[in-house]
């Protein structure tokens, strides 16, 4: 089983749902994480052209944790739209790794490039198993499940379902301190400290899960998978 995590941004998915990729990579799944935008306008300290490489390298060293390939569709922050080479990019992300399950971004997230991957993957999800929809790579060979992680600090985001993070939290948060340059970021940014938010978010959606840690999704419902059984693990 391949499981493909799509986020906006290096750091997006080691801080939303990290644990559930480090609890796929356990029980030895294949697990790809990309950030479809390059990280390029995160820093106050380095030009675009160093912290997109800085950025880079943080998150193959952050997937490596737990044995996962990492991936971008290079597209700079904040220039993320919805259009047909954008769509493109993200047809050939799900064609490289071919998932039967895909992790994204809520559609009602903070933030534009949020949003706009977010409907991204809803519309690539099909296409890419379209045969007569040519790009650099074949059609998947299955329509994945598609599930919607939670938003920064929950809001506008109702749980369908929780996974118990309790023995994959710590591995989650040295994933994202892999990220360095973004620690001081997201301090300035959101006067935030990295893994404090995510053991709080972690343990408040633990406490309506009923465990010590959980992380909280949804499932975009589409015809014809079956929803009569748990696909999370």
């Amino acid at each position: 089983m391949k499981i493909l995590a799509v986020g906006a941004h290096p750091d997006d998915i080691e801080i939303l749902c990290a644990g559930t990729m480090a609890k796929y990579a356990k029980l030895g799944y294949e697990v790809y994480i990309c950030h479809v935008c390059d990280g390029s306008k995160g820093s106050n300290i380095y030009t675009s052209e160093e912290i997109t490489a800085i950025r880079r390298k943080e998150a193959v060293e952050s997937a490596k944790i737990i044995g996962a390939t990492s991936l971008t569709a290079n597209i700079p922050d904040g220039e993320l739209i919805v259009d047909l080479e954008s769509r493109i990019k993200i047809i050939d992300i799900l064609r490289q790794t071919d998932p039967d399950l895909i992790i994204t971004h809520s559609p009602d997230d903070y933030m534009s490039d949020h949003v706009n991957v977010s409907k991204l993957v809803f519309e690539a999800t099909y296409l890419a198993n379209l045969v007569l929809w040519k790009t650099n790579f074949p059609a998947t060979t299955k329509l994945p499940f598609l599930y919607y992680m939670d938003t920064l600090s929950g809001l506008n985001f109702i749980p369908e379902e929780y996974v118990d993070v309790t023995d994959t939290i710590e591995t989650k948060i040295k994933m994202m301190l892999k990220m360095k340059s973004q620690i001081g970021w997201l301090k300035d940014i959101h006067n935030s400290n990295a893994d404090e938010f995510i053991r709080v978010v972690a343990k408040f959606r633990g406490f309506q899960a009923g465990v010590n840690y959980a992380e909280a999704f949804t499932q975009k419902r589409m015809y014809p998978q079956g929803l009569t059984k748990r696909v999370l693990p």
